[in-house]
């Protein structure tokens, strides 16, 4: 077992790992990009990655506040949902108002990589083989749909 600290490092170096394995990678329209944080530019819309003891994920979290806009960015998501396999190549599990850890309501678009461990290094690649492709397939994907959510 780790405790707190030794978690906390372990995690950090993950990240600034798959960062600098990223780093070269530009972002659709050409330009470099914070991977590891990305930025959609969409308040309520977040492109989330984890790494955790159990499971890797990366997804699309819809976190307004209000419940009905939260379905309603969520069902403009469902409209796009052939551009999103078209980009990914997969489907995702579509979640309309779950909880997250923090016991808020949120809306969520995901992948998940079962049976890895971030705490294991020897994971690390097969973590970072699942999340490059998708953080990448994500980013042309809102290259494209970002428009249909700036009205909001």
């Amino acid at each position: 077992m780790y405790n707190k600290a030794e978690s906390s490092r372990i995690r950090t170096e993950f990240w600034i790992t798959f960062g600098q394995y990223m780093k070269p990678v530009p972002d659709a329209q050409g330009y470099k990009t914070k991977w590891a944080n990305y930025k959609t530019g969409v308040k309520d819309i977040y492109f989330r990655m984890k790494a955790e003891r159990e499971f890797a994920s990366i997804g699309i979290e819809i976190a307004h506040s209000d419940e009905e806009m939260q379905e309603l960015y969520f069902d403009q998501f469902r409209e796009f949902k052939k551009l999103l396999f078209a980009s990914t190549g997969e489907d995702w599990d579509w979640k309309l108002h779950s909880t997250n850890e923090m016991g808020q309501t949120i809306s969520k678009i995901e992948k998940v990589l079962p049976n890895v461990n971030v705490m294991e290094e020897s994971d690390w690649p097969a973590i970072i083989s699942f999340l490059k492709p998708r953080i990448i397939a994500l980013d042309e994907f809102w290259d494209n749909v970002k428009p249909g959510f700036e009205d909001f």
